[in-house]
């Protein structure tokens, strides 16, 4: 029985798996929206927002947070100015799941997640 754990494996170590989150959460502020996996997409959205939240609050404290996790100084620099205007009224929410066709490959569902506009 898997009571109270958390959290996906998506067949990863602990390093990879976290090295995804943090490269997938990145190109999602990059290019504002990623195709992936469902599983992938429903795990990156909980970090994003954590992250897009570091962005409303400003603080310097949130800010090396931010950089301790997104890859790029110049996305959290995005995060800072843009991002956090664009979702300064908004209390949450802030990405979404667009399910897509299977993946003629392997049949995996895949999903785009994308920032709300």
């Amino acid at each position: 029985m898997r009571h109270r754990v958390a959290g996906r494996k998506l067949g990863r170590p602990t390093n990879q798996r976290g090295a995804l989150y943090r490269s997938l959460v990145t190109d999602l502020l990059r290019h504002e929206h990623i195709k992936t996996t469902e599983p992938k997409a429903k795990a990156v959205r909980q970090l994003a927002e954590k992250v897009i939240t570091f962005g409303k609050k400003g603080t310097l404290h949130d800010r090396r947070q931010a950089l301790a996790f997104v890859f790029d100084r110049d996305m959290v620099e995005k995060l800072f100015t843009s991002l956090a205007k664009r979702y300064q009224d908004r209390s949450g929410g802030y990405t979404r799941i667009l399910k897509l066709e299977p993946r003629k490959g392997d049949a995996a569902p895949m999903a785009i997640l994308e920032l709300m506009p």
